[in-house]
């Protein structure tokens, strides 16, 4: 077998199109737009890069089939917030087969090596969160856009070769068919009767009003996440421009106490359910359809992808006057069937919590995983745990 770097069209090519091999017979698998990939690996489209740097390989076998790849990165504003400079790789995919696997991991490993790391967390991406982060090991069924969708046999070759877990991953299911429990409503009630709170959604012509008061909500929200670093506004605005095609403005909303900024919700109709006919092409044909499909309303659920309210406002039901709004955009869109709210870490107790308030129920499970370089300092480390009294904390 052949460890090739990335640094020809032709190999950008074989990276890609690797998943026809990996994934042909899986009707399970979205294959994810081509230009999403490559925009991930391309520092005039990631902001990452500003801060990072990141390399692509392919693995051939003695016949020249490409038979897996994977990616490597380094994301210099949390490297070195643990207790080993770690850095990250992802979009790992591979043939049944535990030789190639490992191959692919020490090509990462090595590569990182030499930039000065001493860990590895995976399969991450380079890039928030919210996107290919977390290994599936539960819940086989048809991904969300953006979510890490992956063959089972995956979890064997990181355990096998020494990762281990880091952090659990959790997205449930909301059946919209199905009532919210009463107390959930009663609290919702409350909360939008406050003369004080106003609730909003978002509007592209006010854009860099909305893009400003999320980044003062989440670096307020996620001061005391593990290894914070705060949010770079350029990032949104690329998040927001590469999900102008499909996002509802109803489907976004932020809470204000008087003309503060207290909360956010960002949720994206499941622009996947359209991205499965395309096989990772977005040409001129595909524009069509895409218009087509979504005109005949074929997006039927929706992904929650972010949720933040301010540590002061925290535990006084701003999620639950966010659903109350939201019931009545979603009765006059009566296609949307189900929500996924995805992904709650298990170092996010409150989240979880919320979820179980909703009555959602388990969808997926993922792993984040963690491999340490040096055997002797291989003791299990695990994501710092939110504390659930972040509000008191605050105003301390």
């Amino acid at each position: 077998m052949e460890i090739l770097s990335v640094n020809t069209t032709e190999t950008a090519r074989e990276f890609l199109n690797v998943v026809e091999l990996i994934y042909k017979d899986d009707n399970n698998y979205v294959r994810p737009l081509d230009a999403q990939i490559e925009e991930v690996f391309d520092a005039s489209s990631n902001d990452f890069f500003k801060h990072g740097k990141a390399h692509r390989f392919i693995l051939k076998d003695e016949k020249g089939l490409t038979i897996g790849r994977v990616g490597a990165f380094i994301n210099e504003k949390k490297a070195y917030g643990f207790a080993q400079p770690t850095g990250g790789m992802g979009f790992f995919e591979c043939i049944n087969n535990k030789e190639a696997a490992f191959l692919l991991f020490d090509t990462a490993k090595k590569w990182l090596s030499e930039q000065g790391m001493e860990a590895m967390d995976g399969p991450i991406n380079f890039g928030e969160n919210d996107n290919f982060w977390g290994l599936l090991i539960e819940g086989f069924t048809p991904c969300a856009f953006g979510m890490q969708y992956n063959p089972p046999y995956y979890q064997a070759f990181f355990e096998d070769y020494g990762f281990y877990n880091y952090f659990e991953q959790v997205t449930n299911h909301l059946d919209l068919q199905k009532p919210f429990p009463e107390r959930f409503w009663n609290i919702a009630r409350r909360v939008v009767s406050r003369p004080d709170y106003t609730f909003k959604h978002f509007r592209k012509k006010e854009t860099e009003k909305f893009i400003a008061d999320f980044v003062e909500v989440y670096n307020d929200a996620w001061q005391y996440h593990d290894n914070f670093t705060p949010m770079d506004p350029d990032t949104l605005r690329t998040s927001l421009r590469e999900a102008d095609p499909f996002m509802d403005e109803e489907l976004v909303w932020y809470v204000y106490h008087k003309e503060e900024p207290i909360a956010f919700f960002v949720m994206f109709p499941d622009v996947n359910q359209i991205i499965r006919h395309f096989n990772g092409k977005m040409n001129w044909i595909n524009k069509l359809r895409f218009v087509y499909y979504k005109w005949r309303n074929e997006m039927t659920r929706a992904r929650v992808v972010i949720m933040g309210v301010k540590p002061k406002y925290q535990r006084l039901g701003i999620e639950s006057g966010i659903f109350y709004h939201l019931r009545d955009v979603v009765s006059r869109k009566s296609y949307f069937k189900e929500l996924e709210l995805s992904w709650v870490g298990d170092f996010n107790p409150k989240m979880r919590a919320l979820h179980d308030s909703m009555g959602a129920e388990l969808g997926k499970r993922h792993i984040t995983y963690r491999y340490i370089f040096d055997p002797s300092k291989r003791e299990a480390q695990r994501a710092g745990s939110i504390p659930v009294d972040t509000k008191y904390r605050k105003n301390d």
